[in-house]
């Protein structure tokens, strides 16, 4: 296959930075998708000099393993590492030619030390903009320890194993052949899952912030700049910087960026952060938060705490559940939430959408060029998405809506075959046959942890008032688990610059 000039251009910049020889170790058998696999392994090998290609023996086929001339890392491509896992491909090749991973000291002593032998493998979807997150920690896992061993399987050209182990959502991680995870996982997650003990930032030391922002999402990111900006001691706490829009892919409606995805906004943002003076504390997740004289204590999960004169609450939302028979059963066994991810493993499906807003029609319009049908099911009498995207739906011939539709029950038998509901208006049941079902009905804040002095609405969203101040004195809020009316991501920052602005007044006048 040919490169087109752009990605020759990024290509010639990357091996630029190529430090070392790699050799590529290509597996091939007499099909197409192995000249395919084949033709581009060579077309990328010819980029530099620092690059070769030798014959190998692997399990699957077609694929091409990324090694060195003395060694072999353990890390495989099965498939074409083309579209999101296009910059897997390419970190992996500059970590194997000898460029460090960017990774804390401490975790990859952690990685080093593992004993044990452990063969990953990485069900992916070229669409999918969690799966190269995935791909690349434990691609760097397998750079740092010659026990671990890590392949990436394009979903698409591997179709029959994907089904073989009714792979339905990506990524899908298999360890020694048994399902490890799924989902976006971080290095730190996967460690806990081995059983590994992760040593975290010791928070003793840290001293009093002026203003503490909690979540590393738009409103988190906007608070911590506008906070920084003001020369006052900031830090900023959360599990994982991003929050939900990384499960995002395009984002048209940012003003001044007319298209973007998810994760590069995120990444840009944090750029922006940490070119500000802020603490930026990850895997942590907050317990608690009181006030004690003139400072807030903010517990953490596993018993640390921070002291702060202020803090901004942002700890976002999360995808709504439905609470009928069959949801927990069949998560990632049917039951999607990203059709960007798993939309292609549902290709000349059938596959139901439950959620009528825009999210629910954005996803109805992805999936009508993949699946064999659409059905969605909306609870109320109308469509509550936008008026343009519901025009673009009824120009679709294999979409059809149902509304007044409240779903009962989701059924099968090892996976997602069959979807319940009650018509509303008549209160006759009916059963839909289907291969797939994406749930998208709304948000839920992430406020569960929140102490009762905080105050919160019959939603459980954060009540502030115009300059995001809740009911605790000093604690201020944005975002998506506050009481604002849209959810939007453009919102969300302008929410969190609003509560940093609160927040440094709030300074002022306490002297």
């Amino acid at each position: 296959m040919a490169l087109d000039q752009e990605l020759k251009a990024q290509l010639k910049q990357y091996f630029a930075l190529l430090e070392g020889p790699v050799v590529f170790g290509l597996s091939t058998d007499d099909s197409e998708d192995s000249q395919k696999v084949a033709d581009f392994v060579h077309e990328v090998a010819q980029m530099s000099d620092q690059l070769s290609v030798v014959e190998k023996e692997l399990p699957l086929k077609p694929s091409f393993a990324v090694d060195t001339p003395d060694e072999e890392t353990g890390i495989v491509f099965a498939g074409l590492p083309l579209g999101h896992e296009f910059s897997s491909l390419v970190l992996a090749i500059l970590q194997v030619s000898g460029r460090a991973p960017k990774i804390s000291d401490e975790l990859k002593a952690q990685i080093q030390g593992i004993q044990q032998e452990l063969h990953f493998v990485t069900y992916v979807s070229l669409t999918c903009q969690n799966c190269p997150d995935v791909v690349q920690n434990l691609n760097i896992m397998a750079r740092l320890n010659p026990n671990i061993h890590h392949t990436m399987v394009e979903g698409g050209m591997f179709r029959s194993e994907v089904e073989a182990r009714n792979i339905l959502a990506v990524p899908t991680i298999y360890l020694n052949d048994e399902e490890f995870a799924s989902g976006r996982i971080s290095i730190e997650k996967i460690l806990e899952n081995l059983g590994e003990e992760v040593a975290k930032a010791d928070l003793s030391e840290k001293g009093t912030f002026d203003v503490l922002v909690v979540g590393g999402g738009p409103a988190g990111a906007a608070a911590a700049v506008y906070a920084a900006r003001k020369g006052i001691e900031v830090g900023l706490v959360a599990d994982e910087f991003g929050g939900q829009v990384l499960d995002t892919l395009g984002i048209e409606n940012f003003i001044g960026t007319e298209y973007i995805e998810g994760p590069q906004l995120m990444a840009n943002m944090r750029r922006h952060v940490e070119s500000y003076k802020v603490d930026i504390i990850e895997h942590q997740r907050v317990a608690n938060v009181e006030r004690e004289d003139s400072a807030l204590t903010l517990t953490m999960e596993d018993g640390q705490s921070l002291t702060a004169k202020t803090a901004v609450l942002a700890t976002g939302a999360r995808w709504r559940a439905i609470n009928v028979p069959g949801e927990q059963e069949f998560k990632n066994k049917g039951i999607s939430y990203c059709t960007h991810c798993d939309g292609p493993l549902y290709k000349d499906k059938v596959v139901a959408i439950i959620g009528g807003g825009n999210s629910g029609i954005e996803a109805a319009l992805d999936m009508a060029g993949l699946a064999k049908e659409v059905i969605v099911l909306e609870f109320l009498d109308t469509l509550k998405a936008d008026q343009v995207l519901q025009d673009r739906l009824n120009e679709l011939d294999n979409v059809r809506v149902v509304l007044n539709a409240d779903t009962q029950a989701i059924l099968g038998d090892g996976q997602v075959e069959q979807l319940v509901y009650k018509d509303r208006e008549s209160g006759e049941e009916h059963t839909l046959d289907i291969g797939g079902l994406f749930i998208l009905v709304g948000l839920v804040p992430n406020n569960e942890w929140l102490p009762e002095t905080i105050e919160r609405n019959g939603r459980g969203e954060i009540i502030v008032d115009e300059r995001g101040a809740t009911s605790l004195e000093g604690v201020y809020a944005a975002g998506d688990c506050t009481d604002q009316v849209f959810k939007q991501i453009i919102i969300s920052s302008g929410s969190g610059a609003t509560a940093a602005l609160g927040a440094y007044d709030y300074l002022l006048r306490q002297g």
